[in-house]
């Protein structure tokens, strides 16, 4: 058995790889990276490790070759040419690498009036894999959870949570949870070999305001919930390259699109996902 995971050296690439040690042996595990220098302690520790540029076509068929399984983590640009781009170069890698089985990672911001920039890939991807001739599964998963551990001291200094969605609820799961469940997937035949689409959630959405309670809780500092309104998000978040991506996504949580709740990750795994009490606990060192 050999998997390869593209993306690998990513935050959810990386958790990938651990997840998949529960299965396989390092040197079964390929790493496709875009900057192999990432990866060289990977490789140090007896992964096998290949240069993977989606946008460079002629380094994918080397890097699927004799894969049994690819674990396709989708790069973080906000560029949607590029987002398909990158897809459609890896199918035809994997046709021509005659890689026949895929697990997909996508995002759960896919309904056809998602206003999300990058919406039209999310919702492009499972159309294009039903006609791919694929053994293949899509996890879908909801918003990270981790990003709100560094946004914490922020949002102490503001006394207040800003994100623009109103009194509509948001979904999120941690990345070592959504990495526990591929890799369940991935190596499960019966969980990836017949199309099926996975939601990977917590337990339960948040409004902000029960989110708010939460951090006050963990931080013992208060913080309450004072909406800006998405232009002024999108210009708050400007200078760090992505703010009009980012309110995008909140007009989507704001019309209720990010608040879908599944119990697909016990299914998967078996155990309830990390709640996101127990999750800030865990990771939140002032």
């Amino acid at each position: 058995m050999l998997a390869t995971v593209t993306g690998a050296t990513g935050h959810l690439g990386r958790r990938i790889i651990n997840q998949l040690n529960r299965f396989l042996m390092p040197n079964q595990i390929r790493i496709g990276a875009h900057t192999v220098t990432k990866a060289r302690g990977l490789k140090e520790a007896g992964y096998q490790v290949a240069h993977l540029d989606y946008q460079i076509p002629p380094t994918l068929v080397p890097a699927l070759g004799d894969s049994d399984l690819v674990i396709y983590v989708p790069s973080l640009t906000y560029n949607l040419i590029d987002r398909v781009t990158e897809l459609e170069n890896l199918l035809t890698a994997m046709q021509k690498a005659h890689v026949s089985n895929l697990v997909a990672v996508s995002f759960f911001a896919d309904q056809a009036n998602n206003p999300f920039r990058m919406a039209p890939f999310y919702a492009y991807l499972p159309a294009r894999l039903a006609g791919s001739g694929l053994n293949y599964a899509i996890v879908k998963n909801a918003l990270y959870a981790d990003p709100l551990v560094s946004y914490l001291p922020e949002l102490i200094e503001r006394q207040n949570i800003i994100y623009p969605v109103g009194n509509q609820k948001l979904a999120f799961i941690s990345q070592e949870n959504s990495a526990e469940a591929i890799a369940k997937v991935a190596m499960t035949p019966a969980l990836r070999d017949h199309g099926q689409t996975y939601l990977l959630t917590q337990n339960q959405a948040l409004s902000m305001s029960e989110l708010a309670k939460i951090m006050t809780t963990i931080t013992r500092k208060t913080i309450g919930y004072q909406p800006v309104s998405l232009a002024e998000f999108a210009h708050i978040y400007h200078d760090e390259g992505d703010g009009n991506e980012l309110a995008s996504m909140y007009q989507a949580g704001a019309m209720g699109l990010l608040s879908g709740v599944s119990n697909d990750f016990v299914k998967i795994t078996g155990h309830a996902p990390t709640s996101m009490a127990d999750f800030l606990m865990n990771n939140y060192h002032p």
